[in-house]
């Protein structure tokens, strides 16, 4: 039901989006930016009173667990990750996410052990999203989404496709729920060695939003993004001011 709200929620706003005629320094990328910054005002603030607390409390469990955590999530995803590789036509990526997921869900117990990458199968990771983008679907408009951060539509339509797979679509509500909080507050770890950068950022708002274009634009192009023309590089760097 909530993969199918957010799916809802995104054709809604790619169906719609258009960039204001009348205002020349708007982000044709960022069409619902008043809305969006408003999320980013919400998002801070859920940060703040739950989300950081949480994080800095979970990065008190020992590495090792934390890590064995990660894994089994990590290792539901390789499924999707087979079926992706495999519809972009990198057939020997679809190859070593086979192996595994077979090798870490059996001698590494269920994915607790990254047996596979200790072996010279390291992950192949696809999104549909990134499927979808490879067969030249626009990204669609840009959304920061309540409590789950920035996205664009195909980016966060292919997670709820990739959700529909085995195993992930065999977890029961809760543990599903297990599943993205594990997922969620590893991510926010991470990202408080990024803290002291955003806070020194003129826009934060601005700062991510970059920030996850680039990130985005390495996943679909698998860490080789073609550069961007000189004028759209120069309207990224004026989008900071």
């Amino acid at each position: 039901m909530r993969q199918g709200l957010i799916l809802s929620v995104l054709l809604l706003l790619g169906g719609c989006a258009s960039t204001p005629a009348d205002d020349p320094w708007a982000d044709p990328r960022d069409p619902y930016e008043e809305f969006n910054r408003d999320m980013w005002a919400f998002n801070e603030t859920l940060d703040d009173a739950v989300v950081r607390p949480a994080a800095v409390a979970y990065s008190k469990v020992p590495q090792p667990v934390r890590k064995g955590l990660y894994n089994v999530v990590e290792n539901l995803e390789e499924v999707p990750s087979f079926v992706n590789n495999t519809l972009q036509g990198k057939v020997a990526d679809a190859g070593v996410t086979f192996w595994r997921f077979a090798i870490n869900s059996t001698v590494g117990v269920l994915g607790i052990f990254d047996v596979a990458s200790h072996i010279g199968l390291n992950k192949r990771k696809e999104g549909f999203g990134e499927t979808l983008a490879s067969y030249g679907v626009m990204d669609g408009p840009y959304v920061m989404l309540p409590g789950m951060g920035p996205t664009v539509v195909v980016d966060r339509g292919g997670d709820v496709v990739d959700g529909m797979y085995f195993p992930i679509d065999d977890l029961s509500g809760p543990t599903n729920i297990v599943r993205w909080v594990i997922k969620g507050l590893d991510a926010r770890v991470k990202l408080m060695e990024l803290e002291p950068m955003l806070e020194d950022s003129l826009d934060p708002y601005s700062f991510v939003k970059e920030a996850y274009y680039q990130r985005w634009r390495d996943k679909v192009y698998d860490g080789n993004p073609p550069e961007l023309p000189e004028d759209e590089l120069d309207d990224d760097f004026y989008d900071q001011f």
